[in-house]
């Protein structure tokens, strides 16, 4: 399947893993990208700019293929070292950079003298036609859906994607929501030129995570996710468990005045004891109500292939059906 995205990247199928905190790892990027897809190295999960350098060292001896490296620009008053970890990725020789969070502009010439095509992850049609203007030679329109931030304008991809088709000029790619052939087909159809999935690909063979978190996303269904952080402005798509419980007490018994400082202990470090430690209820984390899609644990080579597959059936047969 060719769309601008596939030609853009470089890649055979318009699939592409988002970056996910103590997901993306060199183990799962290359899988997804010698099935076919982008893989992406999430870049902040290496502490220091030297450690995401060996990290992309380590994924470059997994894979031949393209691969790319998330890279959230967060809003904090001691930043990351930014200047060093996109010196790691230039010499890394990674040529696709997923940009989040805040503006990443001053950040573009470095990346676009290095050959790098950058796709930045935003929630809204402003926000994507924002990142066009800018210079962003894609964007992830992430819905409603999704897990992790969704926005605060709570807009799902069946009224979001028309919108950015409608508006944009560079390609872009859907997320939020997808899982299998009719994601990906849906997404095309709604004018998106590939998806970008998240919480299916961490319940996947090669995803570095413990078995716990993969058999928790097996086991929720598009029921069991809750959005927390809204009154922070900082919205966020978690799995219901017990921390998730106790934080939304917090919010309903402290509404508007609530900061940060008190739900420090549901947030804060807790990503390595749930996906390294399998420890599930020590506080909340990420994942979309594509979970109610999601049985199985494939290789990232079976989805992959299972959902092209699929894709080409529902296009040549089911659809073509229709109009004949």
């Amino acid at each position: 399947m060719k769309t601008r995205i596939t030609e853009l990247f470089g890649i055979q199928h318009p699939i592409i893993q988002g970056g996910m905190h103590y997901v993306g790892f060199a183990e799962l990027a290359a899988a997804v990208s010698n099935a076919g897809g982008l893989g992406i190295i999430t870049g902040l999960t290496q502490r220091t700019p030297e450690l995401l350098a060996k990290e992309i060292a380590r994924c470059r001896e997994m894979t031949d293929k393209p691969f790319g490296v998330n890279l959230t620009f967060l809003p904090v008053l001691t930043a990351p070292d930014y200047p060093g970890y996109i010196k790691a990725i230039i010499d890394g020789g990674v040529k696709v950079v997923e940009t989040a969070g805040n503006n990443p502009q001053k950040w573009l010439p470095a990346l676009h003298a290095a050959g790098i095509k950058v796709i930045h992850k935003c929630t809204s049609v402003r926000h994507s036609l924002k990142a066009e203007a800018i210079g962003c030679d894609a964007v992830s329109v992430d819905g409603f859906e999704c897990g992790g931030h969704p926005g605060e304008d709570d807009v799902p991809n069946f009224i979001l994607l028309p919108r950015a088709a409608d508006e944009l000029k560079i390609p872009f790619v859907a997320s939020g929501g997808m899982a299998d052939g009719r994601s990906l087909v849906a997404a095309l159809a709604l004018g998106a030129e590939g998806i970008n999935m998240g919480t299916r690909f961490i319940a996947t063979v090669e995803a570095p995570v413990h078995a716990n978190v993969k058999q928790a996303i097996i086991a929720a269904s598009e029921l069991d996710t809750r959005l927390v952080l809204r009154p922070l402005r900082n919205t966020e798509r978690v799995l219901m468990n017990s921390a998730t419980a106790r934080l939304m007490e917090k919010e309903k018994a402290l509404g508007s005045a609530i900061t940060f400082e008190d739900i420090i202990e549901q947030v804060a470090g807790v990503y390595p004891k749930i996906m390294i430690d399998g420890d599930m209820e020590c506080g909340v984390w990420s994942c979309g109500m594509v979970a109610g899609l999601i049985h199985d644990v494939p290789t990232c080579q079976a989805l992959i292939d299972r959902i092209m597959q699929d894709a080409h059936h529902i296009i040549r047969q089911r659809l073509e059906g229709f109009v004949g």
